[in-house]
């Protein structure tokens, strides 16, 4: 089993920084990859950035690209999400994704709230 806990949300105002984390613990000897999701209100979850565990290489959806980075501390089995120039439209619940021996784990998310 594999526990995924999120923290560092919160409120900001557009053109702000938040710097999203991502504490995995259990079985996480063989995480394959971990990743950020996102759910606006009345919209569905959608991908935000990956990285992948063995060799740091990222992937990041488009709204993302330049302004958030994802990283990882492989000792801690933690993740971060730099988010930067954050705008109104970035205001969901941030929900973050482990990859486990082909098994998907999800936290329960984090609030950010961008304020225009």
């Amino acid at each position: 089993q594999v526990h995924v806990v999120e923290s560092g949300g919160g409120l900001v105002q557009a053109g702000g920084s938040l710097r999203l984390s991502c504490a995995a613990s259990g079985r996480t000897f063989s995480t394959r990859a971990m990743g950020w999701f996102r759910s606006a209100p009345g919209k569905e979850r959608d991908f935000v950035a990956v990285i992948n565990w063995s060799d740091g290489s990222t992937d990041y959806a488009d709204s993302a690209k330049g302004r958030f980075t994802i990283f990882r501390d492989n000792a801690k089995n933690t993740m971060y999400l730099q988010m930067n120039s954050l705008k109104p439209e970035d205001t969901a619940v941030y929900y973050c994704n482990a990859r486990v021996m082909g098994n998907s784990y999800w936290g329960h998310g984090t609030q950010v709230t961008v304020s225009s």
